[in-house]
């Protein structure tokens, strides 16, 4: 890894990590005034308090993530501004594109875990945390769900369990399903058993009693009489998955992308309307990530304007786009909701017209390949075309390759070629450097 991107990326992790740790704070603080004495009557182990905290924070991740980007990256590209290092670095030939692609990295990276959060880590300890404070913190009456039923429209199959008992949907107690038969009609068969275990990707009853019916609902004679009496049998064709289960009890919020696809799948007689909304919810949780990207895009030629300009002003330019983006997104949620833009649009639009919007902003603002600078001394007007490189020899001086010198005097200077010259902030008073960047000390 180059010393300039160690460089960049040091610079911007660490008020990430203090703006991410402070909302943090902010939050646990805020949740800690109305459950402090119920944790301290519960007895939690740490274990379970961190994750109790973990879990109820992390819906909230895809607003916070983006929220921390806006506010590390204007103050790393304000602080570059504000000390001339753009400047410099792009004096010595790096380009605009090189200095921003640390955080731009680290925005992808930060998607990708807001990604991860929303479907591996919200479904399950979200609801945990949620039901946990419910119940006054009292972690064993977590361990069983009651009165658990499942409707699959398409297979035409209506679970009934009295009790789930594993979090993971794949035991159930005293289960009964109903099968009807194809196109709405009269039930085929009903099974009826104790216990209920999905194993290698199919559910295996003990002890199953099965009926069957006729078409006009009378119960008749099984036509398989051998496999009926078995003690522990496979039905291969009940297709439903453990997390179909566990959906039935989860709030809305709490459920992952793919959760969401498969109640769409499994339920199409579901209203217009209902539809609408859930088809919006499902494709804004898949491309909520994409906002780390987004709200940086945004923040990096706001945090040079405030450097450059007024640090007011590009803050309020920063905090307006954030506030416009999800204002957006707000919008059309609601017109999708109404049926006047499709849900897909209504979803993927404000990302698609504010990465349409970022990115020409971005290199719009980008300096120039040269930095003109004024001498006071000398009343000439130097412009630094190429590269700054470091001599060995030299390690507290730069050297000027091919610089070139256009002076106002009555003899000009034709050039100068590797001319050894005093530190850059001596030479030219107008650009203050860091010298702990250009001196390359590795």
């Amino acid at each position: 890894m180059r010393i300039l991107t160690r460089y960049v990326l040091r610079e911007f992790l660490i008020p990430l990590f203090y703006c991410l740790t402070g909302f943090v704070s902010i939050y646990v603080l805020f949740d800690l005034f109305g459950s402090f004495s119920r944790l301290a009557e519960a007895d939690l182990a740490i274990s379970d308090i961190a994750l109790y905290f973990c879990g109820y924070f992390s819906p909230y991740v895809q607003y916070l993530v983006p929220a921390a980007l806006l506010l590390a990256t204007l103050y790393t590209m304000w602080s570059f501004c504000r000390h001339s290092e753009i400047v410099a670095m792009r004096a010595s030939g790096v380009s605009f594109l090189a200095i921003v692609k640390p955080l731009l990295a680290v925005a992808i990276f930060c998607a990708a875990g807001v990604a991860w959060v929303n479907e591996s880590f919200v479904p399950a300890k979200a609801q945990w945390a949620s039901q946990l404070k419910t119940n006054k913190f009292d972690v064993a009456s977590l361990a069983r769900t009651d009165n658990i039923v499942l409707r699959n429209a398409v297979g035409g199959r209506t679970w009934n369990a009295d009790a789930l008992q594993d979090g993971r949907g794949s035991r159930l107690a005293n289960v009964r399903v109903t099968v009807d038969r194809p196109n709405g009609g009269a039930r085929l068969m009903n099974v009826t058993a104790p216990k209920a275990e999905f194993l290698d990707g199919e559910w295996w009853l003990t002890d199953a009693k099965v009926q069957h019916f006729d078409v006009r609902g009378q119960e008749a004679a099984t036509p398989t009489p051998e496999l009926d009496a078995l003690p522990f049998r496979c039905f291969p064709e009940f297709d439903e998955r453990p997390e179909d289960f566990l959906m039935q009890n989860r709030p809305w919020k709490f459920t992952s992308v793919r959760e969401r696809f498969r109640y769409l799948e499994n339920h199409p007689d579901l209203s217009a309307e209902v539809r609408r909304g859930c088809v919006y919810d499902a494709w804004a949780l898949l491309l909520s990530p994409l906002a780390c990207l987004v709200i940086t895009l945004f923040a990096i030629p706001a945090g040079i304007a405030s450097g450059r300009q007024s640090v007011f002003r590009g803050i309020l330019g920063a905090l307006g786009m954030f506030f416009a983006f999800y204002g957006v997104t707000l919008g059309l949620m609601v017109v999708a909701n109404g049926g006047w833009v499709p849900p897909v649009v209504a979803a993927a639009l404000p990302h698609i017209l504010f990465l349409a919007l970022g990115i020409p902003i971005i290199f719009g603002v980008a300096p120039g390949r040269g930095a003109a600078v004024r001498s006071r001394r000398s009343g000439l007007r130097f412009s630094i075309k190429t590269r700054l490189r470091l001599q060995p020899t030299l390690p507290r001086r730069l050297s000027l390759v091919a610089f070139n010198a256009s002076p106002t005097l009555a003899n000009p200077l034709s050039s100068l070629t590797a001319l050894p010259v005093p530190p850059l902030d001596c030479l030219l008073p107008d650009v203050k450097v860091r010298c702990d960047l250009l001196r390359g000390n590795r």
